[in-house]
């Protein structure tokens, strides 16, 4: 599905950060180096990236 627009549990805005974090992963950055790149300090915030699965594009190619 999509990116949530806010972290669950402490309702910080982090959607304008995924984009950067796609490119920093297919970079071939380390995940930790990623987060302090990015300035992601908070567990709850590292598991809405970590967690995430990009399931837009299967959703899309079935038949309905």
């Amino acid at each position: 599905m999509l990116f949530p627009i806010r972290c669950f549990s402490c309702n910080k805005c982090i959607a304008q950060l995924y984009s950067k974090y796609q490119f920093l992963l297919l970079s071939n950055i380390d995940i930790p180096k990623i987060f302090e790149i990015l300035k992601i300090k908070r567990q709850c915030c590292k598991r809405m990236f970590l967690g995430h699965v990009e399931l837009i594009d299967e959703i899309i190619n079935q038949n309905i």
